[in-house]
């Protein structure tokens, strides 16, 4: 059975990061971008990890610019921008695709194990799906991740246990993870 820690990513240097260097973690991995209205998630996603990285939990961001263009810097600035703006200390990686043809394999495995249900209820959530959906056209059958700051819960035996969409209130995506832990 596949499972994360088969998956090599590049970090924001461009080197190889075997994603078994995590195994026996709870990982929260996340894809990102710093022009986006969901942006602000990088605060509670921060003060999760300084509360839980000492039980064992780690957040693995993945900057991505398929959505709208909101993530238009290099790695560096992406970096800059997420340390001096909200304190991150979890690790960033290299600035990926998470759809169409070139998505990375890590994303494809995530969403194929926990696929898309839908952004919630109420007129935002119905905008947004509206808005995703256009974006997401380019991308057929192969547009995995629906907007910036989906996240994936990974057990500590790197199975994917749960997807939490953007729209999802911060403190489930905490309970989850605190269960996990």
């Amino acid at each position: 059975m596949k499972t994360v820690y088969d998956f090599t990513v590049k970090d924001r240097n461009g080197n190889d990061v075997s994603l078994s260097e995590y195994r026996g973690k709870v990982l929260l991995i996340v894809n990102t971008a710093t022009g986006c209205g969901f942006t602000p998630h990088y605060e509670p996603l921060e003060a999760m990890y300084k509360e839980l990285r000492d039980k064992g939990f780690e957040i693995l961001d993945f900057p991505s610019n398929q959505f709208a263009n909101q993530a238009p810097g290099s790695d560096d600035e992406i970096h800059q921008f997420c340390t001096l703006k909200f304190g991150t200390d979890f690790p960033q990686f290299a600035k990926i695709d998470v759809n169409g043809e070139t998505a990375d394999p890590l994303f494809a495995f995530l969403a194929t194990e926990k696929p898309f249900e839908s952004f919630g209820k109420g007129l935002k959530n119905a905008a947004l799906n509206k808005f995703a959906g256009m974006n997401n056209k380019k991308f057929g059958e192969k547009a995995y991740i629906k907007w910036n700051f989906t996240k994936f819960l990974i057990d500590r035996e790197g199975r994917v246990v749960a997807r939490f969409e953007p729209t999802v209130d911060m403190d489930e995506v905490k309970k989850a993870v605190e269960a996990a832990l």
